[in-house]
């Protein structure tokens, strides 16, 4: 089945028998685990260092066409996707291929998760720090009367070095 894009979708493309069947030839097999490594104990996630995609899934060619690492990881560890299911990442890291980090859920349920993490993440982050990682205190924030918007004096100062250092 094709997506409104054209592009195979293989979520939908396939039933739980013909995923059964996609099976990695010793050479698919070799390939792939040269690829990821074993992350620390702490996290216990195997690590893709394969292709990436732009949002950070990895992905490698088996099965004659290209799939997700991390799904491609599960069907051969694990079995089959169970239908209309997808993988969730417990571990919240879209590069890790470890199936025990990976459950099958329904759609709504992962992005439920990913939402819950996302902001949780933000409230924690947001509040201790800038994106650059300076903190945010009296000293270094300063607030627009207008706006309200927080801003960081250290990355307004570093900026104002690099622009003074570019028109030389």
């Amino acid at each position: 089945m094709r997506s409104s894009w054209g592009c195979l979708n293989p979520s939908v493309a396939f039933s739980n028998h013909e995923r059964a069947r996609m099976e990695l030839n010793n050479k698919e097999k070799a390939r792939f685990l040269k690829k990821l490594s074993i992350g620390t104990p702490a996290s216990g996630c195997w690590v893709w260092h394969g292709a990436l995609k732009s949002n950070g899934y990895g992905y490698v060619f088996a099965g004659g066409r290209d799939q997700n690492a991390h799904r491609v990881a599960y069907q051969w560890f694990v079995g089959p996707i169970p239908e209309g299911l997808e993988l969730d990442h417990l571990c919240r890291n879209r590069g890790c291929v470890n199936p025990s980090h990976l459950e099958p859920v329904t759609r709504r349920e992962n992005i439920k998760r990913g939402a819950m993490e996302e902001a949780r993440q933000r409230r924690t982050t947001e509040r201790l720090t800038c994106s650059k990682g300076h903190p945010w205190n009296e000293q270094n924030t300063y607030v627009h009367a207008k706006t309200g918007a927080r801003h960081c004096r250290e990355c307004h100062r570093l900026r104002e070095i690099q622009r003074r250092h570019s028109r030389n």
